[in-house]
């Protein structure tokens, strides 16, 4: 089971080091922005498209990242942030420290970027497009590779279900930023594994 974390705090963050600094980051500006009185940082980096404003966010593109670290309330970053928290280290130490920071901050973009093709007005925040992304991932080992031992294969298949009819049923959900992470986190999967596959080859 790919997904147990037996490391200590400071194993934890000598192994996995940039799910560490997306931890910390996430968890500072939501702080700060609770602690400003005003949501400052919310509503300045809070992702939106409207047809007659800010359309794909192309007047203000930034959106498309900072809202991957930004989040609506406590409980919404505390169920993100516990997420990164068990399943990302798999990713990373797989990845490599380089490889899953672009990983990541692809898939969140990608999520807000279905959130604007499939929606004519939306506005949202959270890490969860990034986080779908990491699921994908292991959907693609899962399903294309079958490389993933048999708990940890059944924990992500639990994992997308539960969690794709719990953004259909349940208002306020992102499911399009869930969707177009989850579909971004796919891909890449299998770009990189063409990647090595072929550069094994060459040599």
């Amino acid at each position: 089971m790919i997904f147990l974390r037996y490391e200590s705090f400071r194993g934890y963050l000598r192994m996995y080091p940039v799910t560490a600094i997306i931890i910390a980051l996430n968890l500072l500006v939501f702080l700060i922005d609770e602690l400003s009185g005003n949501h400052a940082l919310l509503n300045g980096g809070i992702f939106y498209s409207y047809p007659d404003e800010n359309y794909f966010s192309l007047e203000e593109p930034w959106r498309y990242v900072t809202a991957v670290f930004l989040h609506l309330g406590f409980q919404h970053l505390f169920f993100n942030m516990f997420a990164v928290l068990i399943f990302a280290p798999p990713l990373e130490k797989m990845l490599g420290h380089v490889r899953y920071l672009v990983f990541y901050l692809i898939s969140g973009i990608i999520g807000n970027l279905f959130s604007a093709i499939a929606e004519a007005e939306t506005a949202g925040a959270g890490a969860s497009g990034a986080i779908y992304g990491i699921y994908g991932a292991y959907l693609y080992l899962a399903l294309m590779k079958k490389s993933l031992d048999d708990a940890s294969r059944k924990t992500v298949y639990m994992i997308l279900i539960f969690g794709l009819v719990y953004s259909v049923f349940v208002p306020g959900i992102g499911l399009w930023a869930h969707v177009g992470g989850l579909f971004a986190g796919f891909v890449m999967a299998y770009a990189f594994d063409w990647y090595l596959i072929n550069k094994r080859k060459r040599h």
